[in-house]
């Protein structure tokens, strides 16, 4: 097996993980996750093994190597396993991260069964910390490609948050096409859908469109646009937003306007949140997240000075449980204040 220089540096090996393998929290087609516990150290941490060709770098292994980022989930290591069928270049990788107790779906999931709701402080500081963790990954060029309240994970004790799940992240590089086949249905965006299984031009604003349906579910608690095919997600789309004018249209569909939809009326975004959500600011929010022009989404740092997060501003402010926000909220790193300085000098309180 080779193993390159950078691997070489890694600390981890299989006899440094204990782990149950009957304790599976994570499970599909890219594999499964498991709990783990580090030996040295007694620290829980998610091992997530998926099936690895040698000769092959994996990406999302590549692409976590470089975020460090508190509202991110951290990568700790990494270790080969042998397949079963102990074929030359054919392993296992085994990528070791935080361990978070709940994801966002878990949590929803709770309220809608419950017919409870979060508290609107929760929903604030919950929406500003995924568009902060979207706003860093933007910094770097990487698009995640995959946002859900899957993939969202939460420590409900301090409802700290970080974004895990880079299988379908890149690196977007303008003027290249990418795969339009990606992202959950329910919260992929119109210029994806429309892309079918092609290969189109495409920005990280894909991503603003998914966190807006994502910080939309957490008030429904169920989801914003429900299609059970990508027909039907279309037409979801547009029992909300309308049926897309030429302009829209061509915005989302690589230039051209060669596909004629029904004539649907836009809905009122106050009558989807009704007896939901009133917070005006709320609802404006969300109309600048989910709009059919990927330009014309709020870019996450500009999302971020958006006055419906104002009370996270306040003086000593104090969640439902008694404690206090996140200490890293108003905290950026060097590559977030380059990527959109007049929104990070606001921002910096």
């Amino acid at each position: 097996m080779k193993i390159d220089n950078d691997e070489k540096k890694n600390k981890f090996t299989e006899k440094d993980i204990i782990f149950d393998k009957n304790n599976v929290i994570g499970s599909g087609a890219f594999g499964e996750v498991y709990i783990g516990r580090i030996k040295s150290t007694k620290e829980d941490v998610a091992v997530k093994k998926v099936f690895q060709d040698k000769r092959y770098k994996n990406r999302e292994l590549s692409i976590m190597k470089e975020l460090n980022h508190p509202n991110i989930i951290s990568l700790k290591g990494y270790y080969y396993t042998k397949a079963p069928n102990h074929k030359n270049d054919e392993f296992f990788l085994n990528v070791i991260m935080d361990y978070v107790p709940k994801t966002l779906s878990n949590l929803i999931s709770y309220n809608r069964n419950n017919k409870s709701k979060f508290p609107d402080i929760i929903i604030k500081l919950l929406s500003y910390q995924m568009i902060k963790g979207i706003g860093y990954l933007h910094s770097l060029g990487i698009c995640h490609r995959d946002i859900k309240p899957q993939n969202i994970l939460i420590d409900p004790s301090d409802f700290s948050l970080k974004i895990c799940d880079f299988g379908c992240a890149k690196h977007l590089v303008k003027g290249e096409p990418n795969l339009t086949y990606i992202c959950s249905r329910f919260f992929r965006p119109p210029e994806l859908i429309m892309g079918g299984k092609d290969y189109r031009e495409y920005s990280t604003q894909v991503d603003v469109w998914s966190i807006g349906c994502v910080i939309a579910e957490m008030c429904l608690n169920r989801p914003l646009f429900p299609g059970k095919t990508s027909e039907e997600q279309m037409t979801e789309i547009m029992k909300i937003l309308g049926t897309p004018t030429k302009e829209q249209l061509e915005s989302i569909n690589n230039g051209k306007n060669n596909k004629i939809f029904e004539n649907l009326p836009k809905k009122p975004w106050a009558d989807v949140f009704k007896n939901k959500n009133d917070d005006p600011l709320y609802i404006d929010l969300i109309s600048k997240l989910i709009a059919y022009e990927p330009d014309s989404r709020l870019a996450p740092y500009k999302a971020l000075c958006h006055p419906y997060f104002d009370d996270l501003r306040g003086d000593n402010v104090i969640l439902p449980n008694g404690k206090s926000l996140p200490p890293h909220l108003f905290k950026f790193k060097k590559c977030e204040i380059e990527f959109d300085k007049d929104s990070i000098e606001f921002l910096q309180i």
